[in-house]
């Protein structure tokens, strides 16, 4: 049986895109009118006592112990060890707005939600399968993916996981994703697809020509009359090596696109701003014709999902995200940072591109943290393991035909002996 809050939050969302693309569990969603709701309204209006929330409070601070002080002495205790709001701290939601608009000018003119945060990018990725994702609402991957794509999607969402083969003849395989989305559509009514750009594991990301086919694909299929969700990762957003890649990412061209397109943006400051350990990640989301109070409803569904598990993210790590995006050194220092990256990144492209192998294929790579190899003859565990137990190199095996390397955490001079021995090692299996 619904709950009667769930219900309403239907009832708003009942007509629209969100309505239609809604998981058994997705409409099940609500936000409780319990403790956070009314220790909201305590907030605001318990002038003289408030005796809502379950935090210890001396004369209406947080109390802090003086041993997590010392470590944080910049911060005051709201700011440390008081609880997070369940979307996360308003100001941080406001700047990561405005950052996203910013790095994605096309924006500018459209209607997007306010970022939800989230204790990391793997927690987009799992409540919008929660919202939107089920036994008959398969989610669409790439050929090879991040192996959690298909955990989320199978073990945790009991839903059917389908892939379209991301390469073929050594370029982005546009002609098989746009088979399987549309295959996906006749056969549901709906699709659901995430597109990784810059792709984990190959390091690849469309071109401008790639994102504009990408964004007709999606259009023809919405104006077929089915619903399209289109979830963008956009974890390493940015970290651009090429020339010919499409600057924006392709949520800036699918919000507010089509009645029948929601589009979703999965980003946050785990790898675009170096601060993996701070487990920050925000959703965001947009419908061509949802109206503010569509808007509102999604948003408390996606807070349910964080309510029901989480409860709230942490509050140091929004605190320091908040500080360092004022800081006027804060784009200085990333820009040296992906700098030393692309040093990276133009080391392993000499190597691939002047050593040939019999057994290694690189797979197209222009961005991100990673390049892979397609293995053509053998496995690509056996050759793991043996680099690891004769080398001493670590790398890793997504399949059994593909091995990923991260060259983001390979030292610059490195990276040659490094691919030297990948390639021997290969080379002698």
């Amino acid at each position: 049986m619904i709950n009667k809050l769930a219900q309403e939050l239907n009832n708003t969302l009942s007509g629209s895109v969100v309505d239609e693309l809604l998981s058994d569990m997705g409409k099940r969603l609500y936000f409780p009118n319990g403790i956070i709701a009314q220790g909201g309204e305590a907030a605001k209006s318990a002038t003289v006592a408030n005796g809502t929330i379950g935090m210890a409070v001396a004369g209406g601070t947080p109390i802090e112990l003086d041993s997590y002080k010392k470590m944080m002495p910049s911060l005051n205790p709201r700011e440390t060890v008081a609880y997070a709001k369940t979307a996360g701290h308003p100001d941080i939601r406001k700047m990561w707005q405005e950052k996203i608009i910013e790095k994605n000018p096309d924006l500018k003119t459209k209607k997007i939600s306010l970022p939800i945060l989230v204790p990391g990018l793997t927690a987009v990725l799992s409540y919008v399968a929660d919202l939107f994702v089920d036994v008959d609402k398969p989610l669409l991957a790439a050929d090879p993916c991040w192996d959690n794509y298909e955990l989320i999607t199978s073990a945790r969402r009991g839903a059917d996981f389908h892939q379209f083969k991301c390469f073929e003849n050594g370029k982005f395989n546009i002609a098989d994703l746009e088979a399987k989305m549309k295959a996906d559509a006749e056969k549901y009514g709906s699709v659901r697809v995430i597109l990784n750009f810059p792709q984990n594991p190959s390091g690849y990301s469309p071109t401008k020509d790639e994102a504009h086919q990408i964004v007709q694909i999606v259009k023809e299929i919405a104006d077929s009359g089915k619903k399209v969700l289109v979830l963008s990762d956009d974890a390493y957003f940015g970290l651009n090596y090429e020339d010919d890649i499409e600057p924006q990412s392709l949520f800036a061209y699918l919000a507010d696109f089509h009645p029948n397109v929601l589009a979703i943006k999965a980003d946050g400051p785990t790898k675009e701003d170096f601060a993996w350990g701070f487990r920050t990640g925000f959703i965001t989301f947009s419908a061509k014709g949802l109206t503010d109070e569509q808007y509102t409803a999604l948003t408390t569904k996606f807070m349910a999902a964080i309510r029901s598990s989480v409860s709230c993210s942490s509050t140091p790590s929004q605190s320091f995200i908040i500080h360092a995006l004022t800081d006027p050194a804060h784009n200085q220092q990333k820009a040296e940072l992906r700098k030393m990256l692309k040093g990276r990144y133009d080391a392993v492209r000499k190597f691939v591109n002047t050593h040939k192998s019999s057994v290694l294929e690189p797979l197209p790579f222009n961005s991100g943290y990673f390049m892979s190899f397609n293995v053509k003859t053998g496995n690509a565990e056996d050759i793991r393991k043996k680099l690891l137990a004769e080398k001493g190199i670590g790398i890793i095996q997504i399949d059994a035909n593909t091995l990923r390397v991260a060259f983001s955490s390979i030292d610059e001079d490195k990276i040659e002996d490094v691919y030297e021995s990948i390639y021997n090692i290969a080379e002698a299996m």
